[in-house]
């Protein structure tokens, strides 16, 4: 099958897997990523080791239109911050680390863990004119654990879509014609400062529950004084004498939350 494949280095697993499952890929669109918390890297390195097209400018009709002419088949996007225009005539297919319609949104991720769902998923749909909003062509769920950080939630939307790219690819034309329309929902916006950030007065529970729903992410840890960056933490107890502490692991060493 011949596709355009859309998307950054989050979803990366979602192009080996078209590619084991015998995709042609003509032509690769990226966007630019702050390549700190966001990467294009693996993508771009793809690209230019198998001689594939790529863009980091932003998708428009044209562009698609110059697919259809080449005999590409379908569309398929994982992992991009801009709408893509939607031509009927070119089948194309998002894949979302949610059980859609809960989660619409660039990034629902942090946003289910903190509300403690007990299970999410990876939904394939249709590309339509509003963000996440178009049928449902295949969709799986998985458990979430009581310790689920951003990381593990992401191998859990790795491991399904290794399964879903197959059966969609096996059988795409029937898939994209039966797809059902999805139920009411709503948009959720990029979290904001506020959302991932730790203070000093928060519970050893309330911290951890911020720093696993946004690990791999920046958090803020911020005190009267002071305001640091925190990648990749976690808020765990122990003792020290009489006195408990949390602690936030950084790079280089802990920041300290007097207790």
């Amino acid at each position: 099958m011949k596709i355009a494949y859309i998307g950054i280095d989050l979803f990366y697993p979602v192009l080996m897997a078209l590619e084991k499952n015998g995709c042609e890929i003509a032509k690769i669109f990226t966007c630019k990523t702050d390549n700190i918390t966001e990467f294009n890297v693996e993508i771009i390195d793809y690209a230019k080791k198998n001689n594939i097209p790529y863009t980091m400018d932003r998708i428009t009709k044209e562009d698609i239109q110059e697919l259809l002419d080449v005999g590409v088949e379908a569309i398929i996007c994982a992992g991009y911050y801009y709408l893509i225009p939607v031509m009927k005539e070119m089948p194309m297919v998002n894949i979302h680390p949610t059980l859609l319609p809960i989660g619409r949104g660039s990034w629902p991720m942090p946003r289910i863990i903190k509300e403690k769902h007990k299970k999410s998923g990876v939904t394939m749909h249709k590309i339509e004119k509003d963000f996440d909003t178009g049928d449902i062509i295949l969709q799986k769920e998985f458990i979430l654990d009581k310790e689920e950080t951003h990381s593990t939630y992401m191998n859990k939307v790795y491991e399904l879509c290794n399964e879903m790219v197959e059966e969609l690819i096996l059988d795409f034309n029937n898939l994209y014609q039966e797809a059902k329309e999805q139920s009411e929902g709503e948009y959720w916006e990029i979290p904001d400062e506020l959302e991932y950030t730790v203070t000093r007065d928060m519970s050893i529970e309330e911290a951890d529950l911020i720093l696993r729903a946004f690990y791999g992410y920046e958090c803020i840890y911020k005190a009267v004084d002071k305001k640091e960056k925190v990648m990749s933490g976690r808020a765990v107890r122990y003792k020290k004498n009489i006195d408990e502490y949390i602690y936030l692991p950084i790079k280089d060493g802990y920041i300290e939350i007097d207790r």
